[in-house]
């Protein structure tokens, strides 16, 4: 996979994007002390990279009625069906994250659902159709922090 070197400029937007990610362009100018046309098109390129995957909002998920929230590791009876597996995931929708991952498990799933009953319905009626010999899940009793990445980090600035 390629990788992009960040520079102080593209560090210093990242920066303040990631805090809010409804900052206007020309505020983000203004504090990089640089035109808008300039904050747009380094985040064009940042896009056109990959580096950066569009803007989203934060949904708290039990205030919309999903108070179980679990991290599911899956064994497949067919490694060979990865990719048809995880075509089956991105249609259940409380299904919100997929992982390819080392170690005993075959993929590893974050899922919320509204209460432990809902969540045994999707593991017995959604999740074991799709080919499991066994799953492990291990349910959130509350998130501590989330956080996007730090792009000062040692390994962002040895790039």
């Amino acid at each position: 996979m390629a990788q992009y070197k960040l520079d102080e400029l593209d560090r210093k937007i990242l920066r303040l994007i990631i805090n809010d990610a409804r900052l206007p362009n020309l505020e983000v100018a203004r504090l990089c002390g640089i035109s808008g046309t300039a904050v747009y098109q380094r985040l064009q390129r940042l896009n056109n990279l990959g580096v950066l995957h569009g803007t989203h909002y934060d949904i708290d998920a039990e205030k919309i009625g999903y108070e179980t929230c679990a991290y599911i590791g899956l064994f497949l009876k067919d490694p060979e069906r990865f990719d048809k597996v995880v075509e089956a995931l991105r249609k259940i929708p409380e299904v919100v994250e997929c992982h390819y991952t080392t170690g005993s498990f075959d993929m590893f799933i974050k899922i919320y659902a509204h209460n432990n009953h809902h969540l045994l319905s999707l593991i017995h009626d959604k999740l074991q159709p799709l080919g499991l010999s066994r799953s492990e899940t291990i349910i959130s009793f509350h998130e501590a922090f989330t956080r996007p990445l730090c792009i000062d980090s040692d390994a962002a600035q040895q790039q």
